[in-house]
Order: C-alpha cells, then sequence, then structure tokens
C-alpha cells in the first residue's frame, strides 16, 4: 500500500518562520494528489517533508501503514522528479535510467528488463544511446520520469516538473502524465503554483496558502464550491468576479443592479452584507441564455477575443474588493488579468461569452446573470455563505 497521510505536519524553521502549520491529508493509495498554492505557500516544503528531506517539528507522517516522520529518505520507498530534471551529462539515456539501480545494487538483468520497460512505456527506446545534450526538453523531462519509474516506489513526489518547458510543451506533458498516472496506478504528490495545471492532473486539489491548509477537493468541487475568498479568487481563469453586495429577502443588490434570488437560494430570507460571486462563465450574453436570467447591462471597457470565447472586461460602480485573501490571489495568478484596467479602483468583472458574439470596445452589452450558481462570502472572515457541502 503506498497511500499517505499527514497528521497535523509542521515545519518551523530555526528562525521562527512556520513554513508548514499543522496540515492534516490522507491521500490513499493510487491517487494524483496536487498542491497548489502561490510561491512561498509551503507546499515545496511540504513535499519536502514527505519525502524526509526537511525535519518535522510537529506531526507525524506515514506511507502506507508506516510512521516514516524520522525515517530516512532512502528507506521511505519514494521516488521524486524535480524541476530541473537533474540528469547527468555524461551518460546516456540509458544509463541514466539505470544508475539509480545500479546504486541499490539490483541485478543487472532485472536492471535491465525495469530500464527495457520503462523506455518502452515512456517512448524512450529510440533515444537509449543519446545523451541529455541531444535530447529536447520534454525528452529530458521524460528521462527525469523514466528514473523514478524504474525504482517501481510506493510514491512519487513531483515538485513543479514541467514549469521549466514551453507552453505548449507542458499542455502536451499534462495529457502524458495524466495518461501514466492512469496505467500505472501509483500514489503521487505534485507541486504547482499553476492552478490550471493543478486543475486539469489532480483527482484531487489541496490548496495552500501560507503554510495552511484552505481546501482539499475535486477541481471540479474547488471551482464550484469554493470555501473561502482566497480559493474563489485563486482557483479559475477568468478569476471569479468579486463585488460588494447586500441581500435583503428575495434579492441582491450590488452595484445599482437588483437581482431576484432562486427560492433555493441558501440566503434567500435573510438580510445582510456579504461580498458575492459569479464565475465569469456565468455571465452570458443574452442572446445566448435563456429568457428566465435576469440581465445587466454594462460597457465593455476591454475585449480579449481568444477565438472560441471572448472575454470582456468591465467596470461596475462600485468598490473593488480587495482584502488579504484576494490580494494574495491577485498576486499569484497566472495571467496578466491584474493588470488590466489597474488604475480604476472601481469593481472589475469578466464576462466570458460565445467568441462568435461580435462585441467592440465601448458598446454596450447586455448580459445574462445565472443566479442560480452566485456565491455569497463573509466580509469578515472570508468564508464561504450558506454553502452546506463546505465542512465547517
Amino acid at each position: 500500500m503506498g497511500g499517505i497521510r499527514l497528521d497535523g505536519a509542521t515545519k518551523v524553521y530555526p528562525n521562527g518562520v512556520t513554513a508548514v502549520e499543522a496540515v492534516s491529508l490522507e491521500i490513499p493509495d493510487g491517487e494524483f494528489m496536487v498542491l497548489v498554492g502561490p510561491s512561498g505557500c509551503g507546499k515545496s516544503t511540504l513535499l519536502r517533508m514527505i519525502a524526509g528531506l526537511e525535519h518535522v517539528t510537529e506531526g507525524r507522517i506515514f506511507i502506507g501503514d508506516e510512521d516514516v516522520t524520522s525515517v530516512q529518505p532512502r528507506a521511505r520507498d519514494i521516488a521524486m522528479v524535480f524541476q530541473n530534471y537533474a540528469l547527468y551529462p555524461q551518460m546516456t539515456v540509458e544509463d541514466n535510467l539505470g544508475f539509480g539501480l545500479k546504486l541499490r545494487r539490483v541485478r543487472k538483468n532485472e536492471r535491465e528488463r525495469r530500464v527495457t520497460d520503462v523506455a518502452r512505456i515512456l517512448g524512450l527506446d529510440t533515444l537509449m544511446a543519446r545523451k541529455p545534450a541531444a535530447l529536447s526538453g520534454g525528452q529530458r523531462q521524460r528521462v527525469a520520469m523514466g528514473r523514478a519509474m524504474v525504482r517501481e516506489p510506493k510514491a512519487f513526489l513531483m515538485d513543479e516538473p514541467l514549469s521549466n518547458l514551453d507552453a505548449k510543451l507542458r499542455v502536451t506533458m499534462r495529457g502524458e502524465l495524466a495518461r501514466l498516472h492512469d496505467r500505472l496506478g501509483v500514489t503521487t504528490v505534485y507541486v504547482t503554483h499553476d492552478q490550471v495545471e493543478a486543475m486539469t492532473l489532480g483527482q484531487r486539489v489541496a490548496v495552500l496558502r501560507d503554510g495552511v491548509l484552505q481546501q482539499c477537493d475535486t477541481p471540479q468541487n474547488l471551482f464550484h464550491h469554493p470555501a473561502n475568498l482566497f480559493v474563489a479568487a485563486f482557483m479559475g481563469s477568468p478569476s471569479m468576479n468579486l463585488v460588494d453586495a447586500a441581500v435583503e429577502r428575495d434579492r441582491v443588490t450590488f452595484a445599482g443592479f437588483s437581482l431576484p434570488l432562486p427560492d433555493d437560494s441558501p440566503l434567500a430570507g435573510e438580510t445582510r452584507e456579504a461580498i458575492l460571486g459569479i464565475r465569469p462563465t456565468d455571465l452570458r450574453h443574452s442572446r445566448e441564455a435563456s429568457p428566465e436570467l435576469p440581465r445587466i447591462t454594462v460597457r465593455a471597457d476591454v475585449v480579449e477575443e481568444l477565438g472560441g470565447v471572448s472575454n470582456l472586461l468591465f467596470l461596475l460602480d462600485a468598490p473593488r474588493v480587495v482584502t488579504d485573501a484576494t490580494r494574495a490571489a491577485a498576486e499569484a495568478g497566472s495571467d496578466d488579468e491584474g493588470t488590466l484596467l489597474a488604475d480604476d479602483q472601481r469593481a472589475r468583472f469578466c464576462a466570458s461569452v460565445d467568441g462568435r458574439r461580435n462585441v467592440d470596445v465601448g458598446e454596450e452589452v447586455e448580459l445574462a446573470i445565472d443566479n442560480t450558481h452566485l456565491h455569497f462570502f463573509d466580509a469578515d472572515t472570508g468564508r464561504v455563505l450558506g454553502d452546506s457541502t463546505i465542512p465547517a
């Protein structure tokens, strides 16, 4: 069994900085778990704690049924794949793949069998005589993956392994990684700062901020049921639209607009202030939407034409929502949306509409809002309001 369990894992450095704070997480055998968050949030430190490369200040770490908190890295039966490939430049692909097994004194015939099998799986069998300098970035990454695979470990630990590749190759390699995991079924913990990479790879995704686990769930649940403002603003591209709002019984009012709440809305009947969140995909061109959905009319300040989709950016007559959580999410963003209209402090919204709808900059456009998918957050705590699927 290669499952991994973290029980209150904490890392405090000698200078008093807490890098990881009481993280408890259970990763079942065979799961592909992604750790995601901004730079410096503790995800790589947590991975190194699982590997035994960082001392655990408090808490315990289990691999399978064994408590490995104090076990040396060599004895943990895990394999790591790093960002920089760490290949031996003087060795061929074949020698790079088998070198770790040679150090462990694996018999020659067994070593050759494992290397041959892994090379075939990864499509490296025609490259065995080449050295790393003669390989492309994607081929080097496959060799680094293969070197981990030949060990047949209980778990793979991957620290941003695709970050050195160009954007197109990253997409290809993500697909290869997902297919490889389906084939091998080995427990995998994968670290990335890219939330798109996390959403496309992870069976479950653990979101960290400042060393604290914010939420762990499937990518779809993180997107549709964020536990707090940080997760809401961090997960999804373009990010969730946020604005201060007032809920009064069966309506929500924001920036001069008033929308009806569905009868089954968890906030229906309440009267309170809240932060309203609307995903860009829940704002549609009025000609694409059901006539029952409420409408608002806005002026398109920026139009990003992406082919199948157009992102319409517009400003609302309300102050921009700025909290520690939204600021952290914006600073960690993987795109440049935070720089658009940055000199205007009004709430900035984005609508993702059908790219075949021609909208010009400055044009007034009617948008339909899917009011069955509104999100509400407490302005003081940032916690989601009224979502019964989120644990307290």
